[in-house]
């Protein structure tokens, strides 16, 4: 499997991306042809090599004519629909634009089909977006992966006026996605870049396993005194045949109420969606014995599930954090024993091969339907699988 993953340290706008893309290989001048397409008023892509806090990147200015046009999303797509980029080109930039506009809709009251683009219906934003959806269709990845995003501090002046960082329309785009504390003053994270990424990852987290065929480097304009302002994008092979995705983990230290109270809670949270939950034996302050609740959910489920735990514990605090995890491809599979039919779970380990491990509702069942001991029932569905 192919991964790109953006290491976005100095947060991530369109012109970064850009300038990763091409800082891997990606030939700028199949971007020109694509942006020449939009029929756009001479806009030209160019590309120097820059240092920003003693290391080298690649900076992609576009050059154009002024102007002072405020678009619509379809002024927009119209451009796009009727440039000659591929179908998979014209369908990214399209969902990238689509994510900004649902976005800037939501903070300014509006309508999807009103409401304006200012900033980001320019130019130079156009081409950033749609370069770097020709430039992520010819790296051809199959997965992308993104570090959490700093967005940077302070305030900034819109055509809104001042407004404080993170930009409305960023935070916006930025729901649910893990960002990085940042005490840089600076916008870091622009609505352009956090458009690219809402649409484009697949998973937020650590640098996965993989071996490295490419690292670029796109230059963002400002010089920041505290560090390099670039965004590094990472190619290269997989490391292994596992599938992926991002979890998260709620976890908080109780030591003041009963077993049956924890037992309460654990059996809400798995009704209520998580994906594990588990606790564990510790030691607490003064020696006190405690006991240690774990919760693995999606980020969908992070607040309702912390309602659950605030609600029925005693707590005053929970500690989250987000977590890679690696899966085997799993499907459902049934196997005929001699007590009658078991469903359970079939897994494909890396070399090809299967494992099966019987359902322990479907066992149980079956076990109190036929009178039989229930380790017995588990025995004959893995001697089924194996014969």
């Amino acid at each position: 499997m192919r991964i790109a993953y953006f290491d976005c340290t100095s947060g991530i706008s369109g012109d970064m991306t850009l300038g990763a893309l091409a800082d891997t290989g990606i030939d700028l001048t199949e971007i020109q042809a694509g942006i020449d397409s939009l029929g756009l008023p001479s806009c030209q892509l160019t590309s120097d090599e820059v240092k920003r806090h003693g290391f080298r990147a690649t900076k992609i200015d576009v050059q154009h004519e002024p102007e002072h046009a405020h678009r619509h999303l379809h002024h927009v797509t119209d451009m796009i629909d009727g440039s000659n980029l591929s179908e998979g080109q014209k369908e990214l930039a399209k969902r990238i634009f689509t994510r900004l506009g649902e976005a800037e809709a939501k903070v300014h009251g509006s309508t999807l089909r009103k409401v304006h683009f200012h900033e980001v219906g320019a130019v130079d934003s156009i081409a950033d977006i749609v370069g770097s959806a020709i430039g992520l269709d010819l790296l051809s990845v199959d997965r992308i992966v993104c570090s959490p995003i700093p967005t940077g501090c302070g305030h900034i002046q819109i055509a809104h006026g001042r407004v404080g960082v993170p930009a409305p329309a960023t935070a916006e785009l930025l729901k649910g996605i893990p960002i990085e504390a940042s005490s840089i003053d600076a916008e870091l994270t622009t609505p352009t870049g956090a458009a690219i990424v809402a649409t484009v990852v697949d998973e937020f987290g650590v640098l996965p396993g993989m071996k490295i065929e490419s690292i670029g480097y796109g230059a963002g304009t400002k010089e920041l005194k505290e560090q390099a302002n670039v965004l590094r994008l990472i190619v290269g092979e997989a490391g292994d045949n596992h599938d992926s995705d991002q979890i998260w983990v709620l976890e908080t230290n109780l030591d003041d109420i009963i077993g049956e109270v924890i037992g309460h809670c654990t059996n809400l949270l798995a009704e209520a969606g998580a994906l594990d939950v588990y606790t564990t034996s510790i030691q607490m302050k003064k020696n006190r014995p405690g006991v240690k609740l774990s919760v693995l959910c999606d980020a969908g489920l992070i607040k309702k599930l912390e309602k659950i735990v605030f609600r029925e514990t005693s707590t005053l605090g929970i500690r989250r954090w987000p977590v890679s995890r690696h899966k085997l491809e799993r499907r459902a599979h049934a196997v005929e024993t001699e007590f009658g039919n078991v469903d359970g779970k079939l897994a494909v380990l890396a070399d090809g091969s299967t494992s099966f491990s019987p359902e322990y509702e479907s066992c149980r069942q079956v076990a109190e339907d036929k009178k039989v001991a229930l380790k017995d029932v588990y025995e004959s569905a893995r001697r089924a699988f194996g014969s």
